[in-house]
């Protein structure tokens, strides 16, 4: 079955994106590919031979998860890329999501919506 879209990365919140990358890095082996530690997100991308991609991104008063309590939920979210955001925003959203209100694309090669429990995904563009 075709999807909308292709896997393109899973994004982890944390305090220090440098620390968990090199965790991250450590433990399954991907080099990093990508790293901007001076952004206000801190973005570090870690990959190996492309797709799929491990991203880190720096959150202003991150509170830990305390798995499986749901007053510290787990935080992370998918990235999914589409050749046509506006086509694949017409499909995600006749299929439940709801397109955030939020939209810190400057550029716009992504957006966000939420899923229909309410977690974060993004359609991107390369």
């Amino acid at each position: 079955m075709a999807g909308i879209a292709r896997m393109r990365s899973i994004v982890l919140d944390c305090p220090d994106t440098r620390v968990l990358a090199e965790f991250y890095r450590a433990l399954v082996g991907w080099e990093i590919v990508y790293a901007d530690y001076d952004a206000e997100d801190g973005w570090v991308t870690l990959s190996h031979d492309g797709e799929p991609r491990l991203c880190f991104q720096r959150v202003a008063d991150y509170r830990r998860p305390r798995w499986p309590d749901p007053e510290h939920p787990q935080q992370l979210h998918l990235d999914v890329t589409v050749d046509d955001l506006d086509a694949a925003e017409k499909q995600v959203v006749a299929l439940g999501a709801i397109k955030a209100d939020v939209q810190p694309s400057e550029n716009g090669d992504f957006r966000v919506f939420l899923d229909p429990a309410g977690h974060p995904f993004c359609l991107c563009v390369d």
